[in-house]
C-alpha cells in the first residue's frame, strides 16, 4: 500500500487521473478511475469510454522509456539506427532525455493495426462500468450521482 500513497501522492501533486485497477486505494483527494480486472481490450474501451481516450491520436510522438515528447532524428541519431531500418521510409524520432531512436518499423506496424482496432471496439460496444463523473464522486466521499 505504500506504494500506492506514493501513486496518489504523485497524481494529487501534478494534477492527475490515476489509472488503477487496486480498489483498496482510497482517492478522497484525487480523481481515480478504477479499471475492471479484465482483458486489455476491455479495460481500454473503458478507458475510451469514461475518460474519452482517443487511441489513434498522435500514436508515437512519446518515449517508450520515460514518456518525453520525442524530436526529429538528427544526423548523429541516424548513425545509431541499425542499417536495415535506415534503409525505412521514416520517420524516424529519437528522445531528447534518454537519447533512444524509434522508427516505422513492424512494431509500429502492429501496434498502429491494434490502436486501430482499440478506436473501432470502443465505439461499437458499450460498458455497463459507472460514468467518471459518479466514479471520482464516490471516490470523495460523495455517493453515485453527486456533482
Amino acid at each position: 500500500m505504500a506504494a500506492g500513497c506514493g501513486l496518489l501522492a504523485r497524481a494529487r501533486r501534478e494534477g492527475r487521473l490515476l489509472l488503477t485497477c487496486d480498489r483498496r486505494l482510497d482517492g478522497r483527494a484525487v480523481a481515480i478511475l478504477h479499471l475492471p480486472m479484465a482483458p486489455l481490450e476491455v479495460q481500454a474501451r473503458e478507458l475510451a469510454r469514461q475518460a474519452r481516450v482517443d487511441w489513434c491520436r498522435a500514436p508515437f510522438t512519446r518515449c517508450l522509456v520515460d514518456n518525453a515528447p520525442l524530436r526529429p532524428a538528427d544526423a548523429g541519431d541516424m548513425r545509431r539506427v541499425p542499417e536495415p531500418a535506415a534503409r525505412l521510409p521514416g520517420p524516424f524520432r529519437s528522445c531528447p532525455a534518454c537519447g533512444r531512436v524509434f522508427w516505422p518499423g513492424s512494431h509500429v506496424r502492429r501496434m498502429r493495426a491494434r490502436l486501430e482496432a482499440l478506436a473501432a471496439a470502443s465505439q461499437a460496444s458499450p460498458t455497463s462500468v459507472r460514468s467518471t463523473k459518479e466514479q471520482v464522486a464516490t471516490t470523495q466521499g460523495a455517493g453515485p450521482g453527486a456533482a
